[in-house]
């Protein structure tokens, strides 16, 4: 809690110095005892508001990191949102000015940075809005790959292959997005361009080419490719050449994910017995094994502050989502379900449960469902 009000005065200091824009009856936000933050959110004006303030609101609610509907007021957020343009302002009781901002775009665009930007000046954590997952779904009958809004919002299609689309990977950016596609009856990995919608093939080694992940900066991609007859870990250009071959086994290298800082790569290796979680150098060399005390450990992720590992082990017949910390080992079980993947925040995990996708709050365990109706959906990647 301390660290809580620490954060929140030096956001005021900061931020003290600028301009409050408008003084309507507005929401209000008061620092609680608890670990959250108690808001009350009375809606944006304009041609837009209402919309606006649903958005901000949802997106101050799955953050984890606010009570909504508090009537004791520290603090006051206001807002007006019409024709591309919203006006976003946060100030104490006194009328100091917290956050005073313009954003200009569209409307949901508008809202998701305006909530960005409230969790990031009073909780100094980062937000989840406007963030985007890939997955793959099963509606059409086939496996293609979809995108979305992290809440869910907005999914729609991406491919029309009628084949097998597996192992989606979106950008940090959420500009483009990766895939293996069998279209050529072998496994071949795409880029699709979100903004223009064109589709490259920059991975077509004979044999396996799949799991990929993004490297932090979006310029390189890792993933397994058995061009030389086992299947090993790359690291190749995001627009597809110059690999480099990173591990010398007889296992089989998969399910790629990058350090923070890009410098390297944990993995889950398959040997003589169950696949266990290995890590490397970016550049290359010999890979050592993370201690997780489970037999069969796979698609391991990497949370954006670099402390935590999270990844599936099996448990019977199911799969079950285990957070580890890479410190001190720490670790415990937040779910059942497959294929999870950290948000921005290092605090959300989103991950597929049968054919349903959802997401938790790993501080608090809370959960919700994120997206279902799809088919079957599997396979999540989350922007950053």
């Amino acid at each position: 809690m301390r660290q809580i009000l620490r954060a929140t005065v030096t956001a005021i200091i900061c931020l003290t110095t600028m301009q409050l824009a408008r003084g309507e009856d507005v929401p209000t936000i008061t620092v609680s005892k608890g670990d959250r933050l108690n808001l009350s959110i009375a809606g944006l004006t304009g041609a837009d508001g209402a919309a606006a303030t649903n958005i901000v609101q949802k997106d101050l609610t799955m953050s984890g990191l606010f009570n909504l509907g508090s009537a004791n007021a520290s603090y006051t957020v206001s807002g007006r949102a019409d024709a591309g343009n919203l006006q976003g302002t946060v100030v104490d009781h006194s009328g100091g000015t917290v956050l005073s901002k313009t954003y200009n775009g569209e409307n949901r665009a508008n809202a998701h940075e305006f909530a960005n930007d409230i969790i990031e000046t009073l909780t100094g954590h980062k937000g989840l809005a406007g963030s985007k997952i890939a997955f793959i779904a099963t509606r059409s009958g086939h496996k293609e790959v979809y995108v979305a809004d992290y809440d869910g919002t907005n999914a729609r299609q991406l491919t029309h292959d009628n084949t097998i689309s597996v192992h989606p990977s979106i950008s940090p950016d959420g500009s483009r997005i990766t895939y293996t596609g069998y279209q050529s009856g072998y496994a071949d990995v795409y880029l699709i361009d979100l903004a223009s919608g064109a589709r490259n093939k920059i991975v077509n080694y004979p044999g396996t080419n799949s799991g990929v992940a993004f490297s932090p900066n979006g310029n390189r991609i890792a993933l397994t490719i058995s061009k030389d007859g086992n299947p090993e870990l790359y690291t190749v250009s995001a627009n597809g050449g110059g690999a480099e071959r990173l591990t010398h086994t007889r296992g089989v290298e998969s399910s790629p994910t990058w350090s923070p800082d890009g410098e390297e790569i944990i993995y889950s290796f398959s040997g003589s017995g169950g696949p266990q979680l290995y890590r490397i150098s970016a550049r290359g060399g010999s890979g050592s094994p993370i201690s997780t005390g489970y037999g069969y450990c796979t698609e391991p992720s990497w949370s954006p502050d670099g402390k935590k590992i999270a990844f599936n082990v099996r448990s019977g017949g199911d799969f079950q989502v285990v957070v580890m910390d890479l410190g001190g080992g720490n670790k415990r079980v937040v779910g059942t379900g497959e294929d999870p993947v950290w948000g921005p925040d290092s605090r959300h995990l989103i991950y597929s449960d049968g054919g349903t996708l959802y997401m938790v709050d790993t501080v608090n365990s809370q959960k919700i469902k994120v997206l279902e109706g799809l088919g079957k959906i599997t396979e999540p990647s989350w922007s950053r």
